[in-house]
């Protein structure tokens, strides 16, 4: 390869905004209870601000309930209060040291909503993966000023560079069908 352009690192970048939308996608309802949905979530305890899987034991006992067996008593209300706030559209229950998750059928507004959500995360990473273009794109501009590469090489690594974009977008694009689908089937 030329110079300092190499298309496995600009490779590394795109899969990393891919790997960053499925972790969204895994946060979104989609009517089956799924353990991933309670990631995002943040719970205020000891002084700051942890993400749920720290603070207890995620499980889905039936497939319209999450329980979160939380492991210090003194935190089950903070738990409660962070799964409240959150955008999740549930009400938490307490027993005990289990705060359990009922989650109702989702009504086909919610569910629209949800497909919005999953539009907004794909064209997020979309945006990132053009913005990685976009600097590779530059990067072979400067090598070819630089006289590092020839035009030739130049015009042949943006195609390949192009054709890396139009593959990882094609990826989205699938993935938002597939979530979509997962979301809208009752």
């Amino acid at each position: 390869m030329a110079g300092t352009f190499d298309i496995k690192d600009f490779e590394k970048r795109m899969h990393g905004a891919m790997q960053g939308l499925k972790h969204e996608f895994s946060g979104l309802r989609t009517g089956r209870a799924n353990a991933a949905m309670l990631d995002p979530i943040m719970v205020d305890v000891y002084g700051q601000r942890m993400p749920i899987t720290q603070v207890g034991t995620i499980s889905v006992p039936e497939p319209r309930t999450i329980s979160v067996q939380v492991w210090d008593k003194a935190t089950v209300a903070a738990v409660e209060k962070a799964i409240r706030d959150s955008n999740l559209g549930v009400s938490p229950s307490i027993d005990g040291q289990i705060v359990r998750l009922r989650l109702p059928d989702l009504t086909e507004d919610r569910r629209r909503e949800i497909v919005k959500i999953a539009h907004k995360y794909s064209e997020a990473a979309r945006v990132a993966m053009r913005n990685v273009r976009r600097d590779g794109m530059e990067l072979l501009k400067k090598l070819e000023k630089d006289k590092s590469i020839g035009e030739d090489e130049h015009r042949k690594l943006s195609a390949k560079m192009q054709e890396l974009t139009d593959k990882t977008i094609k990826e989205v694009d699938s993935g938002l069908l597939a979530k979509e689908a997962e979301i809208m089937h009752v």
